[in-house]
């Protein structure tokens, strides 16, 4: 059961970053993947939950924070120094065919991916504390997730278990944290500015 699990994982993992290579996901994926680039948009976020809302906004700043943390330390400390696997892009049995787009080759275990288990955490946080007040706009936090994710599996460097594991782990942190701050905290509007 295990066997068929992996080789189906395996020929996910090749239809991904192999059958879909475009010259457009080349130059996109890695971008996606890039923690750099998304230092703007929180950055915004930031800018616009303090300006937006008085009442609770560092807590909410604190909230996201934490779970970025929580989520980094349980895939990368936890999972990652029990559960070792080698990378698709470290795979030898790979090397014939593989595209591999980030600059250097990971050496740390494939699973479970941090960027995963960080990124859905913070996205489904986003999701339940702000959709109150942005509606049907906070499932693009999921779908920004997701789309990180998948750029992981396209440049080489996991497998997509690896995404899904670290999606669910992503989840599970991510409610916690968006229901504990929404059930405690909150954010209330100070005055007319708007997203």
């Amino acid at each position: 059961m295990l066997q068929q699990i992996i080789h189906i994982d395996h020929l996910l993992f090749k239809f991904i970053n192999n059958s879909l290579s475009n010259e457009f996901f080349d130059w996109m994926m890695p971008t996606m993947r890039n923690s750099i680039t998304w230092v703007p948009l929180y950055l915004f976020l930031i800018l616009v939950i303090t300006i937006n809302y008085k009442k609770n906004c560092w807590w909410w700043v604190a909230f996201a924070a934490c779970t970025a943390i929580v989520a980094n330390y349980i895939s990368s400390d936890l999972i990652k120094h029990n559960i070792i696997r080698l990378r698709p892009c470290n795979n030898p049995d790979f090397s014939s065919w593989i595209q591999v787009l980030v600059a250097y080759k990971p050496l740390s275990s494939s699973f479970t991916s941090s960027h995963a288990t960080n990124h859905f955490a913070i996205g489904l946080f986003l999701h339940l504390t702000l959709k109150k007040r942005w509606g049907k706009w906070t499932y693009l936090f999921i779908a920004w997730a997701a789309l990180i994710g998948f750029a992981q599996i396209y440049v080489g460097v996991h497998y997509p278990i690896d995404i899904a594991a670290g999606a669910v782990i992503g989840i599970l942190i991510g409610y916690l944290s968006g229901k504990i701050f929404n059930r405690n905290y909150g954010l209330t509007r100070n005055h007319a500015v708007t997203l």
